[in-house]
Protein backbone atom coordinates (compact mmCIF):
# COMPACT_ATOMS: atom_id res chain seq x y z
CA UNK A 1 0.00 0.00 0.00
CA UNK A 2 1.11 3.55 -0.81
CA UNK A 3 1.10 6.39 1.18
CA UNK A 4 0.16 8.65 -1.27
CA UNK A 5 -2.36 10.53 -0.14
CA UNK A 6 -4.61 11.15 -3.40
CA UNK A 7 -5.04 7.39 -3.58
CA UNK A 8 -6.10 6.74 0.42
CA UNK A 9 -9.45 8.71 -0.17
CA UNK A 10 -10.72 5.76 -2.98
CA UNK A 11 -9.19 2.68 -1.44
CA UNK A 12 -11.32 4.20 1.47
CA UNK A 13 -14.35 4.65 -0.88
CA UNK A 14 -14.20 1.29 -2.46
CA UNK A 15 -13.79 -0.66 0.70
CA UNK A 16 -16.91 1.01 1.87
CA UNK A 17 -19.01 0.38 -1.10
CA UNK A 18 -17.99 -3.28 -1.77
CA UNK A 19 -18.74 -3.51 2.25
CA UNK A 20 -21.82 -1.65 1.55
CA UNK A 21 -23.01 -3.92 -0.90
CA UNK A 22 -22.14 -7.30 0.91
CA UNK A 23 -24.39 -6.43 3.49
CA UNK A 24 -27.01 -5.78 1.39
CA UNK A 25 -26.79 -9.35 -0.11
CA UNK A 26 -27.11 -10.69 3.52
CA UNK A 27 -30.00 -9.04 4.29
CA UNK A 28 -31.66 -9.76 1.26
CA UNK A 29 -30.92 -13.46 1.09
CA UNK A 30 -31.38 -13.35 5.37
CA UNK A 31 -35.03 -11.85 4.16
CA UNK A 32 -35.34 -14.28 1.62
CA UNK A 33 -35.05 -17.66 3.91
CA UNK A 34 -38.20 -18.21 4.94
CA UNK A 35 -36.49 -19.48 8.49
CA UNK A 36 -35.52 -16.42 9.49
CA UNK A 37 -38.75 -14.53 7.80
CA UNK A 38 -40.72 -16.59 10.18
CA UNK A 39 -38.47 -16.15 13.22
CA UNK A 40 -38.30 -12.51 12.93
CA UNK A 41 -42.01 -12.62 12.31
CA UNK A 42 -42.43 -14.45 15.63
CA UNK A 43 -40.50 -12.56 16.93
CA UNK A 44 -42.13 -8.94 16.60
CA UNK A 45 -45.41 -10.90 17.36
CA UNK A 46 -43.98 -11.96 21.23
CA UNK A 47 -42.60 -8.49 21.38
CA UNK A 48 -46.35 -6.89 20.45
CA UNK A 49 -47.63 -9.43 23.20
CA UNK A 50 -45.22 -8.80 26.26
CA UNK A 51 -46.06 -4.95 25.61
CA UNK A 52 -49.52 -5.49 25.73
CA UNK A 53 -48.81 -7.85 28.93
CA UNK A 54 -46.75 -5.46 30.20
CA UNK A 55 -49.23 -2.32 30.18
CA UNK A 56 -51.96 -5.08 31.63
CA UNK A 57 -49.61 -5.06 34.82
CA UNK A 58 -48.66 -1.86 35.05
CA UNK A 59 -52.65 -0.88 34.52
CA UNK A 60 -53.22 -3.39 37.91
CA UNK A 61 -51.28 -1.71 39.93
CA UNK A 62 -52.09 1.70 38.89
CA UNK A 63 -48.79 2.71 36.78
CA UNK A 64 -48.59 4.44 33.95
CA UNK A 65 -47.25 2.83 31.03
CA UNK A 66 -45.53 4.75 28.35
CA UNK A 67 -48.36 5.12 25.86
CA UNK A 68 -50.87 6.88 29.36
CA UNK A 69 -47.14 9.30 29.78
CA UNK A 70 -47.53 10.28 25.99
CA UNK A 71 -50.74 11.14 25.99
CA UNK A 72 -50.64 13.12 28.87
CA UNK A 73 -47.61 15.19 27.29
CA UNK A 74 -49.45 15.65 24.51
CA UNK A 75 -52.50 17.11 26.35
CA UNK A 76 -50.18 18.91 28.43
CA UNK A 77 -48.52 20.33 25.31
CA UNK A 78 -52.25 21.27 24.35
CA UNK A 79 -53.06 23.24 27.22
CA UNK A 80 -49.40 24.79 27.38
CA UNK A 81 -50.76 26.22 23.95
CA UNK A 82 -53.92 27.53 25.07
CA UNK A 83 -52.70 29.03 28.13
CA UNK A 84 -50.07 30.78 25.74
CA UNK A 85 -53.07 32.14 23.63
CA UNK A 86 -55.13 33.61 26.56
CA UNK A 87 -51.79 35.03 28.09
CA UNK A 88 -51.63 36.86 24.30
CA UNK A 89 -55.09 37.79 24.59
CA UNK A 90 -54.69 39.21 28.29
CA UNK A 91 -51.40 41.33 27.36
CA UNK A 92 -53.48 42.65 24.09
CA UNK A 93 -56.05 43.66 26.80
CA UNK A 94 -53.77 45.21 28.77
CA UNK A 95 -52.04 47.49 25.98
CA UNK A 96 -55.86 48.70 24.91
CA UNK A 97 -57.21 49.30 28.87
CA UNK A 98 -53.29 51.42 29.29
CA UNK A 99 -53.68 53.00 26.05
CA UNK A 100 -57.25 54.13 27.75
CA UNK A 101 -55.46 55.71 30.51
CA UNK A 102 -52.72 57.56 28.78
CA UNK A 103 -52.82 61.06 29.14
CA UNK A 104 -53.26 63.38 26.19
CA UNK A 105 -51.40 66.43 24.91
CA UNK A 106 -53.81 68.53 27.16
CA UNK A 107 -52.93 66.90 30.41
CA UNK A 108 -56.45 65.22 30.55
CA UNK A 109 -56.50 61.42 30.15
CA UNK A 110 -57.56 60.42 27.23
CA UNK A 111 -59.26 57.78 27.43
CA UNK A 112 -61.80 59.10 29.95
CA UNK A 113 -62.48 61.81 27.69
CA UNK A 114 -63.36 58.87 25.05
CA UNK A 115 -65.36 56.99 27.56
CA UNK A 116 -67.42 60.23 28.73
CA UNK A 117 -68.01 60.49 25.01
CA UNK A 118 -69.18 57.08 24.52
CA UNK A 119 -71.27 57.34 27.17
CA UNK A 120 -73.17 60.37 25.69
CA UNK A 121 -73.84 58.50 22.56
CA UNK A 122 -75.36 55.83 24.96
CA UNK A 123 -77.73 58.36 27.29
CA UNK A 124 -78.69 59.84 23.51
CA UNK A 125 -79.39 56.62 22.14
CA UNK A 126 -81.64 55.69 24.93
CA UNK A 127 -83.29 58.69 24.82
CA UNK A 128 -84.07 58.32 21.25
CA UNK A 129 -85.58 54.86 22.24
CA UNK A 130 -87.24 55.88 24.63
CA UNK A 131 -89.13 58.70 22.32
CA UNK A 132 -89.62 55.61 19.57
CA UNK A 133 -91.44 53.35 22.06
CA UNK A 134 -93.37 55.73 24.67
CA UNK A 135 -96.24 57.83 22.73
CA UNK A 136 -96.19 61.04 22.17
CA UNK A 137 -98.68 61.87 24.64
CA UNK A 138 -98.18 62.05 28.38
CA UNK A 139 -101.31 60.23 29.45
CA UNK A 140 -101.61 56.77 28.69
CA UNK A 141 -104.85 55.25 27.06
CA UNK A 142 -108.04 55.03 28.99
CA UNK A 143 -108.07 51.59 28.86
CA UNK A 144 -104.54 51.37 30.82
CA UNK A 145 -105.98 53.88 33.59
CA UNK A 146 -108.15 51.32 34.69
CA UNK A 147 -105.39 48.58 35.80
CA UNK A 148 -104.59 48.33 39.24
CA UNK A 149 -101.69 46.22 40.68
CA UNK A 150 -102.95 44.34 44.18
CA UNK A 151 -101.19 42.85 47.03
CA UNK A 152 -100.01 39.56 47.23
CA UNK A 153 -103.48 38.16 48.60
CA UNK A 154 -105.33 41.14 48.19
CA UNK A 155 -107.95 41.59 44.78
CA UNK A 156 -107.67 44.34 42.87
CA UNK A 157 -110.17 47.00 42.82
CA UNK A 158 -112.95 47.00 40.15
CA UNK A 159 -112.55 50.78 39.80
CA UNK A 160 -109.49 51.35 39.20
CA UNK A 161 -107.51 54.10 40.83
CA UNK A 162 -108.83 57.18 42.32
CA UNK A 163 -108.95 60.34 40.53
CA UNK A 164 -109.03 63.71 42.01
CA UNK A 165 -112.45 65.61 41.70
CA UNK A 166 -110.58 68.42 39.95
CA UNK A 167 -109.45 66.85 36.78
CA UNK A 168 -111.53 65.66 34.47
CA UNK A 169 -111.93 62.64 33.23
CA UNK A 170 -110.53 61.59 29.41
Amino acid sequence: MSSDPSRSPSIVDRLSRQSEEALGRVAEELVGNKVVAGALSRAFSAREKTVQAQEAAMGALGIPSAADIERLTRRLRSVSQRLEGVEDSLDRVETRIEALGTPSVDGEPGGQARVETRLEEIGRDLAALREALTPAEGTPPRSQERLTVGRVGQPARAGGRKRSRSSPRS
